[in-house]
């Protein structure tokens, strides 16, 4: 690695689940300068609070990661929330990260942005053919604006600013509140708690239908590093794993892992989301050399054994 050794490097949400593994990343890389903005010092949300967070730390290259985020039962209760926050953070950050000379800017959009009927496997040229999944995409709008700023900065002012959509991700330190989680580490408590209590079934959101690709937090950081090391193109790029796996299968995997041999029942009075996901992922391999290495199993057993280890901890948080 070159280009980043000798750069101040900006994480936003740098102390969040997937910054983590991105503050790892670039250490591994060699880069020693990382700066990690934390909320409330700077409210990203806030003009005044980027500019002084761009004069106190003095960023050569920002990785965009904050976001205010959620499973489909959060999209729904927080529609507006999860626009408003978005937009803003990232509207503002990458417009005052141009006036103050910031020499890259890597945005991380969404899965969500691509439409609800997006032909599979999902490829970037299609992320304007419609509009997205209901349940989500407000949210997903919101980052789908920082494609479109991105672009038109590229275009007007020559400012590097390069757009990753990331698919599902999942691992140790995940989410796992009830309230906002996604549906990896949301199975993962109903089905452990199930087990714990003996209780004889677990109730899981929709028909079981839906697909979906994953992607472990540690292979989504070390691609979004090597894009901002050697990816200077405009056009946005999948970040994925390349494969794809039903909910059902999913919840009969994450139940086999863990050992719980009680029912699985589908609430198909809630939404099941967007009936499929799954990304062409060629444009990150012959953009800038990522394929995803963790094996599936292998990831959700290390995402399994965090939860176990950790449990206490995480109840407590609610």
């Amino acid at each position: 690695m070159t280009y980043l050794n000798d750069k101040r490097v900006c994480v936003t949400g740098g102390a969040g689940f997937l910054g983590k593994f991105v503050q790892a990343s670039l250490k591994n890389q060699g880069v020693s300068q990382i700066l990690i903005p934390e909320y409330p010092n700077y409210d990203l949300r806030e003009a005044a609070d980027i500019r002084r967070m761009l004069g106190d730390l003095k960023p050569d290259v920002i990785i965009h990661l904050a976001a205010s985020v959620g499973g489909i039962g959060a999209n729904m209760e927080h529609p507006a929330e999860y626009f408003y926050d978005n937009l803003m953070m990232g509207v503002q950050l990458i417009h005052e990260s141009w006036k103050a000379g910031v020499d890259k800017f890597v945005a991380i959009g969404t899965i969500c942005a691509y439409p609800k009927f997006t032909p599979i496997p999902f490829q970037e040229d299609d992320l304007w053919n419609g509009y997205p999944e209901e349940t989500n995409a407000p949210y997903g709008l919101a980052k789908k604006m920082l494609l479109v700023q991105s672009q038109a900065y590229r275009q007007q002012y020559n400012y590097n600013s390069i757009f990753l959509l990331p698919v599902n991700l999942y691992g140790p330190g995940d989410n796992f509140s009830p309230k906002s989680s996604h549906v990896i580490p949301a199975l993962i408590h109903k089905v452990y708690e199930a087990k714990l209590n003996h209780l004889p079934e677990v109730v899981i959101w929709g028909d079981g239908s839906p697909t979906r690709e994953f992607i472990y937090a540690g292979d989504a950081a070390d691609a979004i590093v090597m894009a901002a090391e050697k990816f200077n193109g405009s056009e946005p790029v999948n970040i994925g794993s390349g494969m794809e796996i039903s909910i059902r299968d999913l919840a009969v995997l994450i139940s086999r892992l863990i050992g719980y041999e009680g029912k699985l029942v589908y609430d198909t009075s809630k939404p099941n989301g967007q009936p499929r996901r799954a990304l062409d992922v060629s444009r990150a391999r012959d953009a800038f050399g990522f394929t995803a290495k963790m094996d599936f199993e292998t990831g959700l057993k290390n995402t399994i054994a965090y939860y176990v280890e950790n449990r206490d901890l995480i109840l407590k948080k609610g």
